[in-house]
């Protein structure tokens, strides 16, 4: 979603590809950030954010959505066109075992999950419920039964106040039900349409290594 010169971050012999995701860093890391992709995209899709959110020493895993999207490229978390709300329950449970699988090998203590649109919506519906360091939701929305209930880990929100995509207000209602469940969120709002913002990245970065950085025993 951010166009950036060619990856200096570097991987244990480069980008490992497997079925239903993509690795970068370290295999003995002890942090991790976890990105999901949005409708219609691939795993590959935020892979240039790992440079810039994060340091060599830190793991990114860039997770497959589980289904085709239904014209041919890319893939979906849940059908969209038309919405169906009834895949919901399976999706959010197969997100969080994956999740959970993640954290036998770095724990969900030490791990940032960040999603664009759909990938965002996942992430909080899944993420929430887990133990994570922290969450970001970019140009995302709630699903209709999701109600975070506390202890929840910190969140930041981004989205364009131009999206003809997924509404602004979208993230306005996502603030409002995580302070009602008692978990201040800030909203970074750009002028702009459905995208990650660049002058947003360094925002995004500070949150995602103070995460971190709570979130390390040495820090």
């Amino acid at each position: 979603m951010v166009s950036t010169p060619s990856s200096a971050f570097p991987p244990a012999g480069g980008p490992e590809p497997e079925a239903d995701r993509i690795t970068l860093g370290p295999a003995d890391a002890a942090q991790r950030l976890v990105l999901l992709h949005g409708w219609g995209a691939d795993a590959d899709d935020l892979l240039d954010l790992a440079e810039l959110l994060v340091d060599p020493p830190v793991s990114v895993v860039a997770l497959r959505a589980p289904e085709p999207h239904p014209y041919g490229a890319g893939r979906q978390w849940y059908d969209l066109q038309p919405i169906d709300w009834d895949q919901l329950p399976a999706a959010r449970r197969a997100l969080r075992e994956r999740l959970e699988g993640l954290g036998a090998s770095v724990p969900l203590q030490r791990t940032v999950l960040l999603g664009f649109s759909q990938g965002g919506a996942m992430a909080l519906d899944a993420g929430s419920a887990l133990p994570l360091a922290g969450l970001v939701a970019c140009s995302s929305y709630p699903h209709p039964d999701w109600q975070p209930r506390p202890p929840l880990c910190p969140v930041l929100l981004s989205h364009g106040e131009q999206d003809p995509v997924v509404p602004f207000e979208a993230s306005r209602e996502l603030q409002r039900r995580l302070a009602e469940a008692g978990q201040a969120a800030q909203l970074l709002a750009f002028p702009g349409g459905h995208t990650i913002d660049a002058g947003a990245l360094p925002a995004i970065r500070q949150f995602v290594q103070a995460c971190l950085g709570a979130a390390d025993p040495a820090a």
